[in-house]
């Protein structure tokens, strides 16, 4: 593949970053990643202490090699009360660069550069694109409408030549990259890389059950709902059985305590534990309350396979 200005930034051989998934992302996937040559991350969040994020961090630092990196995602709002100690931890142990959601983040750009951590911010349009510019990120995630997990709202096409053409940063796609034609068409559009996660979902290093590695074998772009019952933000499952039973709508009372400004903000918060404890139990546990969050680009998955074979099919045509 040709050098893009992801793949300088980075110092890897594909303009690819691993995605960071909940639940799912870890250490021995990240190592297979930056062996291959592309750059791997996980959501701080996957660790509950911050003793434990510190001794992964130092075991990534330990494994990387020559054009290789690792970064870790944070979630920058108040529904995240480990943000501060997970920043500061960042900070203090180090690491290639930090991609951020949901929240501004400003105030881990600044602490970030400070050490020479680069940053990455989550946008979903050219409003908060143009103002993580203005604040000095290092690159833009271009969440598209094909991303598993929170999505956005546009497509792929039109987030990323809008992004591309009026941010002079880097714009890095994400969503609805299966195979290497996928790649291809997002630098079409102006990407300087893509975030692929749905993919290495049924990786072998995955550390989720085999039923959810197997499910994204055998369900495919069209078995992919969108639901309100996880985080009470729009997200994508695999429409399996169990989601089906549940619906995927907020209850009547969840809408009617969302339209209170006061209670909005603690009703959220309610839901997004909720909903991550029962994500959680389906990941890592035999359950049949089966919700599993993916993308449509698992389409492209034929089998469960190690991390260097998927990213070896992501590059060759």
């Amino acid at each position: 593949m040709t050098p893009t200005k992801l793949t300088k930034l980075l110092n890897i051989k594909y303009p690819i970053i691993q995605a960071p998934m909940f639940l799912v992302s870890n250490v021995a996937m990240v190592k297979e990643a930056m062996n291959a040559g592309i750059a791997g991350c996980i959501p701080a969040l996957n660790y509950r202490t911050l003793d434990e994020l510190r001794v992964a961090i130092k075991e990534l630092k330990a494994a990387k090699l020559e054009g290789g990196s690792f970064g870790f995602n944070l979630i920058v709002n108040k529904s995240n009360i480990k943000y501060k100690g997970q920043l500061e931890v960042l900070c203090e142990e180090g690491c290639d660069f930090i991609i951020t959601s949901l929240g501004s983040p400003e105030e881990t750009i600044n602490q970030a550069h400070a050490v020479g951590i680069k940053v990455f911010c989550d946008v979903t349009d050219l409003r908060f694109a143009k103002k993580v510019e203005q604040l000095g990120a290092d690159a833009a995630i271009a969440v598209n409408n094909e991303a598993g997990g929170h999505r956005g709202n546009l497509t792929p096409e039109e987030l990323t030549n809008l992004l591309s053409k009026e941010l002079t940063i880097p714009v890095i796609s994400a969503g609805g990259v299966g195979c290497r034609a996928d790649i291809d068409k997002m630098l079409s559009y102006g990407a300087e890389g893509v975030s692929v996660g749905s993919p290495f979902i049924a990786s072998v290093e995955a550390g989720v059950t085999d039923d959810y590695k197997q499910a994204c074998v055998d369900y495919g772009a069209d078995d992919i709902v969108m639901t309100e019952r996880i985080s009470g933000t729009p997200c994508t499952v695999i429409n399996t059985p169990y989601v089906q039973k549940i619906g995927t709508k907020a209850t009547w009372l969840e809408n009617l305590l969302n339209k209170n400004r006061k209670l909005k903000k603690w009703v959220k918060m309610i839901r997004f534990s909720i909903g991550m404890k029962a994500t959680e139990k389906a990941a890592k546990q035999a359950t049949y309350k089966t919700v599993w969050v993916a993308g449509p680009s698992i389409e492209h998955t034929k089998a469960i396979l190690p991390v260097k074979d998927i990213v070896s099919k992501l590059v060759n045509a």
